[in-house]
């Protein structure tokens, strides 16, 4: 395995222009955790050190709804909570609420294509990997790419970069590393930026694991933009109903993060169960999704 251009793309400064992730992430976990109180804008700001105008308008911007909708939506998944019904869609849980009216579903129309078994056994063996780090709306995003399309899709904040990239390359330890932000670069614009998410220009990704991670992660692919489904939905419609503690080992082990939206898995019970690059980090995807529907 190749690390030796890591120091070098950790010396370039990949971090977002603004601070608004950092912003909205705060919001959410203060929603979140204290949802029972519900607290006022003033409350917020005051914690943030902002003024409410500010943060209404960042947060606004950010997520396509206000902190107080938010919140709304917060409440309502732990008081009544609708997710736990099979397939119960998001905007579903938001019209209830009030947070929006009919909406257009649309997502990133992906093709993919699986490797073979014998490619995923050598564990990379002879596959090339280019890398590269860039900003994006859930914090720093770890691109990595083939010949063949998207491979890997992972996330940090400020100073985890290098974890990150260790992370994904134990996956394909005998893979060849390259960082290459230049090829990168054109994947990482498509994917975090809904006005190129188009049928008739689907971003290719290429998805490296089990026979059974492909199933699943192929069924991820298949939620709609707005929608949730749990681990035991998924399980039925791959075959097996008994299998969702396996599709949620599966759903935990995608290497292409958002693009294929594991974070739309649900636990039985319909909580926002764990997610590999963080809960709160889950918790945003869902708000921005919310937003962008």
């Amino acid at each position: 395995m190749t690390f030796a251009s890591f120091d070098t793309a950790l010396a370039r400064d990949i971090t977002p222009e603004d601070t608004d992730y950092d912003t909205v992430c705060r919001v959410i976990e203060l929603l979140t955790e204290d949802y029972q109180a519900q607290p006022s804008l003033e409350t917020i700001a005051g914690e943030l050190g902002q003024s409410p105008t500010q943060l209404q308008k960042t947060f606004t911007r950010w997520a396509g709804l206000s902190p107080k909708a938010f919140l709304q939506a917060v409440t309502l998944d732990h008081a009544k909570r609708l997710l736990g019904r099979e397939g119960l869609p998001l905007l579903d849980t938001s019209l209830e609420v009030g947070l929006s009216g009919p909406s257009r579903l649309h997502d990133l129309f992906v093709t993919h294509e699986a490797m073979s078994p014998g490619e995923w056994k050598s564990k990379g063996a002879g596959l090339e990997i280019r890398y590269g780090f860039h900003p994006s709306p859930f914090g720093i995003a770890l691109v990595m790419v083939t010949p063949r399309g998207l491979s890997g899709l992972a996330f940090s904040d400020e100073g985890g970069e290098r974890a990150a990239f260790e992370d994904m390359a134990r996956r394909w330890p005998n893979a060849r590393y390259i960082e290459d932000s230049a090829a990168t670069a054109p994947f990482a614009a498509r994917i975090f930026d809904a006005r190129r998410w188009r049928q008739e220009e689907p971003l290719r990704v290429v998805l490296i694991g089990t026979d059974f991670q492909i199933r699943v992660w192929e069924q991820l692919l298949k939620i709609p933009m707005g929608r949730a489904v749990t681990y035991s939905s998924i399980a039925g419609h791959i075959g097996q109903p008994t299998a969702s503690r396996a599709v949620g080992a599966a759903v935990g082990a995608n290497p292409i993060s958002f693009v294929v939206p594991c974070h739309r898995a649900l636990g039985k019970s319909g909580a926002l169960t764990g997610y590999h690059w963080g809960l709160t980090r889950k918790r945003a995807m869902l708000g921005w999704e919310a937003g962008k529907a």
